[in-house]
């Protein structure tokens, strides 16, 4: 019966996805309309009933696109593989993580309990980046797998679990640039998971508490200026001032200092006009794996005399890190972008300690 479901969802899901690029053809009406997330909706189809997950633009590049699909054959997914950790951290916050049986990059996952499972084999490798293990994905008898597309459409992939007939979702969450739309995708999988109100009241908790911190930076007129990254191979990576990450800054009261990157991706920019930032800010955040001032000032020996580097503004988002660089930044904080909020508040405003932060760890 499993694998008769397997094969209806696929040849649903091909059906809703051929006419993906026509959704005013689909006569729906909404059930859950985010207030922020631009990526998803979930909406009921009028002539059949079905609930149905509307995911739009779900992969870098897509213009136009929009994809259905009819979640209800899943009924609810018992047996759910990841190819993201902000995945496995929405699951696990609408108390769903028990259903994951497989991930792509068991080493990068930072949650412990998570951590246990794969230990255990409860939880399975199956595969990363582009080198998947469609046989072992096949053994794990999934009822679907959360997908995501970084560079285009994972063509490759999709045809693959497509000719196994094994049910997929595209989850767009890390392209959202509104911080609690990225973890307003939490409702997406609530509703997935047939657990709609967990994840509704989860994520009006976030918004709530993330709304009042920002209104509370209000009441500083101070707005520090924010340096951000390192170089890589002698070119330093800016991300555009739209960007996720630099939201989360000017809504904690700061100033981003590369103000000229119009797009929707990192621009790369010089040493020298870097160094030129640099030599403004006030705070130096998101240092790659750094650990210390000297590994700081080896890495980037021209920045060293910068009042940032001086005072010793520096800032690291990883402090909840594991040894093989598993990021709970990166995966919790998809969901609480309130909680790295208030890291960065305390950072900015109060140059607060180590010890009084969640993600942010002071570099000494």
């Amino acid at each position: 019966m499993r694998r008769l479901a397997h094969i209806a969802l696929s040849i649903v899901a091909v059906l809703l996805i051929s006419c993906g690029n026509n959704a005013s053809q689909r006569d729906t009406e909404p059930i859950y309309s985010p207030r922020y997330a631009k990526g998803f909706a979930i909406e009921r189809d009028r002539a059949t009933g079905a609930t149905l997950l509307c995911s739009r633009n779900p992969w870098q590049g897509a213009e136009g696109v929009t994809l259905y699909y009819d979640i209800d054959t899943i009924a609810p997914p018992q047996r759910i593989i990841a190819m993201s950790s902000s995945h496995t951290a929405m699951l696990d916050a609408v108390g769903c993580a028990e259903r994951i049986v497989g991930v792509s990059g068991c080493r990068f996952i930072y949650n412990p309990t998570l951590c246990r499972a794969i230990d255990e084999g409860k939880i399975e490798e199956v595969g990363y980046d582009s080198s998947f293990d469609f046989e072992r994905i096949r053994a794990l008898n999934a009822d679907v797998v959360l997908l995501y597309g970084v560079a285009g459409e994972a063509k490759a992939i999709t045809d693959k679990l497509d000719e196994l007939h094994i049910p997929y979702i595209y989850i767009g969450d890390y392209l959202e640039a509104n911080p609690l739309g990225k973890a307003e995708w939490v409702v997406a999988l609530a509703h997935l998971c047939g657990v709609a109100e967990q994840g509704q009241t989860l994520f009006a908790e976030v918004e709530r508490r993330y709304n009042a911190l920002r209104e509370q930076r209000h009441c500083s007129a101070y707005r520090p200026r924010v340096m951000l990254n390192l170089p890589y191979r002698d070119t330093w990576f800016m991300p555009p001032k739209g960007s996720y990450m630099v939201q989360l800054i000017e809504d904690a009261g700061g100033e981003y200092l590369y103000q000229q990157n119009d797009t929707s991706s990192s621009k790369p920019i010089s040493l020298e006009e870097a160094l030129l930032l640099a030599m403004k800010a006030d705070f130096w955040l998101n240092l790659g794996q750094m650990a210390s001032m000297e590994e700081v000032c080896a890495a980037a020996p021209r920045f060293a005399k910068v009042d940032a580097v001086r005072f010793g503004r520096l800032y690291n988002n990883t402090k909840r890190t594991t040894e093989s660089r598993g990021s709970d930044f990166w995966e919790s904080g998809a969901v609480r972008p309130d909680i790295i909020l208030e890291d960065l508040i305390k950072i900015l405003h109060y140059e607060a300690p180590t010890d009084s932060l969640y993600y942010y760890t002071k570099i000494e």
